[in-house]
């Protein structure tokens, strides 16, 4: 059971590493917020649905929901169309915002919080495959306890970097007092967004 953890470990958090618009979004909301408890409703929705994602690739249900090819295409027309949207919105608001505060435009409401967040983490086929190629597959070489400690292990990962990177981002934000690195993060957002759409696109002929 203790291999079983480990190595659901050191997968679950080879995966949520790389820089993606999930935890760019967690990062940002840390960083906009005069409090730490305001990002809240964001770490818990992004931990919420890849503890969802998580599970339903270790139980196999996303493999075979995602072995429909019109499924895979209409995720990924879903999460193109979003992506554009948000990167062109997350733009426009770093550069008509300026320098001092500029940050403040992008410490979403609670509610907004949350739909962006439930929408980067399932509007993003890349990264729901990955969990599905990668989680999945893995967690078919266990049964049992064993399974269940692979699939704990790797939501107890996500939970706890999205709250440290909330915290990361909040510390940062504390010492950025003219605002200059919150408008250079939020264009950084948007550049990932729209490099995460080229490949979503590309993926459409492949």
């Amino acid at each position: 059971m203790a291999a079983a953890f480990i190595h659901g470990m050191i997968l679950a958090f080879g995966l949520i590493l790389p820089l993606g618009v999930q935890n760019v979004f967690i990062f940002n909301q840390g960083a906009a917020h005069k409090r730490y408890v305001q990002a809240l409703p964001a770490i818990i929705t992004a931990s919420v649905c890849d503890t969802l994602l998580i599970l339903l690739a270790v139980l196999g249900v996303s493999l075979v929901l995602l072995g429909a090819y019109w499924v895979k295409t209409v995720f990924l027309c879903a999460g193109i169309a979003f992506l554009l949207y948000m990167g062109w919105s997350t733009w426009k608001s770093a550069s008509s915002s300026g320098g001092a505060g500029s940050g403040a435009g992008q410490a979403f409401s609670p509610r907004k919080q949350m739909a962006f967040a439930a929408s980067v983490s399932l509007l993003n086929p890349h990264a729901i495959l990955d969990t599905v190629g990668v989680i999945g597959t893995s967690s078919l070489s266990y049964s049992g306890a064993d399974k269940a400690a692979f699939a704990l292990a790797a939501i107890l990962v996500s939970w706890i970097w999205f709250t440290g990177l909330a915290t990361a981002g909040r510390i940062l934000g504390k010492l950025d007092s003219n605002g200059r690195f919150l408008a250079g993060l939020n264009k950084a957002s948007a550049w990932v967004m729209w490099a995460v759409t080229v490949y979503m696109g590309l993926s459409l002929f492949r």
